[in-house]
């Protein structure tokens, strides 16, 4: 079948079936003229950005075309993306207007971040580039530079990242955002955040979602996002979904999503279109926002969105070669990818790059004329790229004692439910500066204290809107991973919570946000923000109520992958050291957190003090369950994560009855970073402190929550490594009991006891003899334990309770 004829540019969709009526939930304005001035200024902006724009992705020479171009002119390597970028610089003019007219803080977050080109020339014209970076300063030299070094490894990258000023979402995997721009504004009731969402990235899952965002922003604690749908018609090689459909399938679409749509389409005059759309929504949003915060709020606000209907590439080349460009996806990347070498590409490069006429738009020193001038804020402050709250507004928490909700050593008790009370009293001291972001798991995961003095904040729920809930709660991963995001990034700390098994499915959004605030953390002029924090619970090891796909450790390993600046894992091993681990996340900056924890009700093994000294160690030795404190071992026994932990020391208290003549060591691991080869990161233990903790050459066994390769790959180049066995999860599982989850993954106490025996015999003569009948009899016990849940369907009474050394039960 060949394949698809444009026979046309920009084509039109094709009428829908539904009733005409339905436009009348089109939102209809009066045609508005713009001050002469201000037309000019718009047009002059935008021919200036788009110029630049265009020249960035070819020129590395000749940049103002003060001669005719050459081959030698243009860039070895053509690199970017020239169709979304007409449309970002025209909603950028607009913007700038709004902000100048009303002394609006706007943040300008960009779904289509492969438009880098188009923003970075706007934040050239508009002097943030020089204000951050003075290599690029409005001067000739200046603008050389940034078209010069573009897409190079000397100069801005082809996307948006944390690099571009004003940005606050990389726009490289796209989805996100527009939960991003919801999250920003939570708090923040004087800010705008006006979000373009490419036709591309509106096909996405979590741009579906996210448009439900709207409903959790309560208009008298929060600023309010202007949407702007930017419809070109095209993605890479095909057209987009919303560019097939007509206004009455998109009017009915987004009255639906609970928006008042307004169509910005009127290509002869587009800035008195624009501008007349950009003035109604943002009256849309004072009016929402005064009813509210005047106690007399609309239930149900229909907020704003703009549909912008431009054609792709709009300004570009026509044709080219005889085929469409301007208005087809062949205007997505470079619309004349053989300028280099090819003279009629040439020639056509030059005709379009003068169609802007930059000579009436730059000053001969290089510099931006009076008429453009006009239309950017005059407050640096007001200006897109240097909005404070983009890279500079950190606020501090204030944060309660841990110790004030600590447990008494030797009790049982939920590390989450005592989170709980921690998190709740944390939303008390700060009630504007902190948010639980959570896919509707909170109850589930036992976290419920929070909504002691806080509730949750959905909107259109007439149960918890207007009430100033700290917690959001939606079903999608994505939405929450991106409020979080948001909320962070403009100086906020966020908290969230997830059954372990889901946290994956916002994997690759965690990776690009690291990325982001990696390259954050390489400017001079990003400040510090707020770790994210991630809760991991509901774990494989205790899944009462559900089955083998609620079962998936996989999160951990995605952190444990970022680099070594980022990731932070911990596993606290009961209520005190959790209690512990979360305020030091809370309170630290920049990092990715993951802190893995149990639900239900455990031992507490440490008391407050013994709490906070081992998460300051990382990793210690368990001296109550130690043969004589752990001096001269004949193994090493350790355990990673809560369950895991549990069944180390419970195999522990099993060998002291069964094999008295072995010694061992047990550690806990709490912070996952020490195991690491000394220099891998900075919590890593010294060659020598991994010696003293685990012995140099004694057989360790490690019993760890998630995949054994992860804890390979940490361990790798540590000396001696023959002497290690591992065993961790494996994927086995089911609805089951928590004990056979256990045996399942040859991690329960018999089969530590089974590692114990054959490490102790390696060196110790007394269980060596004896070691056959040892492991028989352990075996022996470990399949009547297996028989008995299947028979009865539960675990032996008493398989949770505290374990017991020496007639001490409940007080290690």
């Amino acid at each position: 079948m060949p394949g698809e004829v444009i026979d046309c540019p920009n084509p039109q969709p094709l009428p829908s079936n539904i009733d005409d009526n339905v436009l009348s939930l089109r939102v209809r304005l009066e045609k508005a003229k713009l001050d002469p001035s201000t037309a000019m200024g718009l047009k002059e902006f935008r021919r200036a950005a788009n110029y630049i724009a265009a020249a960035m992705i070819f020129l590395r020479d000749n940049v103002l075309l003060e001669r005719d171009l050459t081959f030698d002119d243009i860039k070895p390597r053509l690199l970017g993306h020239w169709g979304t970028c007409p449309g970002l610089t025209l909603v950028y003019s607009h913007l700038n207007l709004l902000a100048t007219a009303h002394g609006q803080a706007i943040i300008y977050v960009v779904g289509p971040g492969h438009g880098a080109p188009a923003i970075l020339a706007c934040l050239w014209l508009e002097g943030s580039l020089e204000r951050f970076y003075p290599q690029y300063s409005r001067t000739k030299e200046g603008l050389h530079n940034l078209i010069t070094k573009f897409s190079t490894p000397t100069g801005f990258p082809s996307h948006i990242n944390a690099e571009t000023p004003g940005a606050i979402h990389e726009g490289g995997e796209l989805g996100y955002a527009l939960s991003v721009a919801f999250g920003a504004v939570m708090d923040k009731p004087d800010l705008i955040v006006a979000c373009i969402v490419g036709d591309g990235e509106a096909e996405t899952g979590p741009t579906a979602t996210a448009w439900h965002a709207a409903k959790y922003i309560d208009p008298k604690e929060s600023g309010a996002v202007i949407p702007i749908v930017h419809v070109n018609g095209w993605k890479i090689s095909e057209r987009t979904i919303y560019g097939c459909m007509d206004d009455k399938e998109m009017a009915t679409l987004f009255t639906g999503y609970g928006f008042q749509p307004r169509f910005v389409d009127d290509l002869e005059d587009i800035d008195a279109d624009l501008g007349a759309s950009m003035e109604w929504a943002l009256s849309e949003i004072y009016r929402i926002q005064k009813a509210a915060r005047s106690g007399k709020p609309i239930m149900k606000p229909r907020w704003p969105v703009l549909i912008l209907r431009t054609p792709k590439g709009w300004g570009g080349p026509k044709k080219v070669h005889g085929k469409f460009v301007e208005g087809t996806f062949h205007a997505h990347q470079v619309p004349l990818m053989a300028a280099k070498n090819d003279k009629e590409e040439l020639k056509q490069l030059q005709e379009w790059l003068l169609s802007y006429k930059p000579s009436e738009l730059f000053a001969k020193d290089g510099g931006v004329v009076e008429d453009i001038l006009k239309i950017i804020p005059e407050d640096g402050g007001k200006k897109l790229g240097q909005q404070i709250d983009t890279y500079g507004s950190h606020e501090e928490l204030k944060l309660p004692d841990w110790k004030t909700f600590s447990v008494k050593k030797g009790e049982q008790a939920s590390c989450m439910k005592v989170s709980g009370q921690l998190l709740d009293q944390v939303f008390v001291d700060n009630p504007h500066s902190i948010r639980l972001f959570s896919p509707d798991e909170l109850v589930s995961n036992k976290l419920d204290a929070v909504f002691k003095h806080t509730g949750r904040n959905f909107q259109w729920d007439q149960y918890s809107n207007k009430r100033g809930g700290r917690v959001i709660e939606i079903l999608s991963e994505h939405t929450c991973q991106g409020l979080m995001q948001g909320y962070t990034l403009t100086g906020r700390t966020a908290v969230f919570p997830s059954y372990e098994s889901f946290l994956g499915i916002i994997h690759t959004m965690m990776v690009q946000y690291s990325k982001f605030n990696k390259m954050a953390r390489e400017t001079t002029w990003r400040k510090d923000i707020s770790s994210i924090n991630y809760i991991e619970t509901s774990t494989w090891t205790r899944q009462e109520h559900n089955g083998f796909s609620h079962q998936n450790p996989s999160f951990i390993g995605a952190v444990l992958n970022l680099k070594a600046t980022a990731a932070r894992i911990y596993f606290p091993p009961d209520a005190n050291t959790f209690l512990s681990t979360l305020l030091h996340c809370i309170r630290s900056k920049n990092y990715v957190n993951l802190m893995v924890g149990s639900k239900q009700p455990q031992p507490v093994f440490l008391s407050p003090d013994e709490a906070e000294s081992h998460c300051r160690a990382g990793a210690s030795v368990w001296k109550f369950a130690s043969t004589d404190d752990g001096l001269k071992p004949d193994v090493v026994l350790v355990g990673i994560g809560a369950e895991l932990t549990f069944e180390v020391i419970e195999a522990a208290a099993m060998l002291r009855r069964i094999a008295p003549q072995l010694r061992v060591r047990v550690i806990n691991v709490t912070d996952f970073m020490v195991l690491g080869l000394e220099g891998s990161h900075p919590h890593a233990l010294s060659h020598d402190d991994f010696d003293a903790l685990f012995t140099p050459d004694k057989p360790i066994h490690f019993n760890y929550h998630g995949y054994a390769n992860e804890i390979k790959g940490l361990l790798f180049g540590r000396p001696k490594l023959d002497r290690i066995t591992i065993e961790a999860y494996d994927e086995e599982g089911s609805t089951t009991t928590p004990l056979d989850m256990m045996l399942r993954n040859r991690v329960s106490r018999w089969h530590v006891v089974d590692a114990a025996l054959k490490g102790a015999a390696v060196g110790n003569e007394k269980v060596r003899v004896d070691l056959h009948e040892l492991r028989s009899n352990n075996l022996h016990e470990l399949k009547k334990v297996g028989d008995y849940i299947l028979e009865h369907g539960k675990d032996p009474d008493g398989a949770y309770d505290t374990p017991d050394f020496g007639g001490e039960k409940g007080s290690p």
